[in-house]
């Protein structure tokens, strides 16, 4: 009986050591995949206010692929290619990040580095003097904001400028009037 006691003990004792080792491991590796994930979302979240969008957009996990996507100036709904298995996240990472870069006036090289290095690229278009460059007034409203967006400027449409439109004689406030004759 004492013997299975001691061999029992003797087990613990090395169990324990053994989840000590892998928890420390564990933590030594986790530390800074968190900091680097801190570091992503504050990049992200200045981003984001620099293209216009509440910087809250950042921190929600798919709402946030979404809006990024809208900010490269391609559909929303081309976000859904991250829920392939395998491959599909990493497409959706190539994409983004090629249409972001010239968003923001940068270049193919800093696109790749936004593939490579996300967190460091992603704070350096979020801190720096760079500007969003897309103009687009489906881009600057969230679903979610109540009021309206009033700095949000018309996208560029030559039939809807006011040189396209045709020469009347006077603009009537009813539109159900017909408007004066000229004689």
């Amino acid at each position: 009986m004492l013997s299975q006691l001691l061999a029992a003990s003797v087990y613990d004792a090395e169990v324990a050591t053994g989840m000590s080792v892998i928890f420390g491991m564990l933590a030594i590796i986790m530390i800074p995949v968190l900091i680097l994930g801190i570091v992503y979302l504050i990049g992200m979240w200045k981003l984001f206010e620099k293209a216009g969008r509440p910087g809250w957009n950042a921190i929600i996990p798919f709402y946030s692929q979404y809006v990024l996507t809208e900010i490269s100036g391609q559909e929303g709904l081309l976000f859904l290619l991250i829920f392939i298995p395998g491959v599909g996240a990493v497409i959706w990472q190539i994409m983004v990040a090629l249409k972001i870069a010239p968003a923001f006036g940068k270049s193919t090289g800093f696109a790749i580095g936004l593939i490579l290095l996300a967190p460091i690229f992603y704070c350096i278009l979020g801190f720096g003097s760079d500007t969003y460059l897309l103009d687009n007034a489906a881009n600057t409203q969230s679903p979610f904001d109540t009021q309206p967006n009033q700095d949000a400027q018309p996208a560029n449409n030559p039939a809807s400028t006011p040189a396209a439109e045709a020469p009347t004689a006077a603009k009537s406030e009813n539109p159900f009037q017909t408007p004066p004759t000229q004689a």
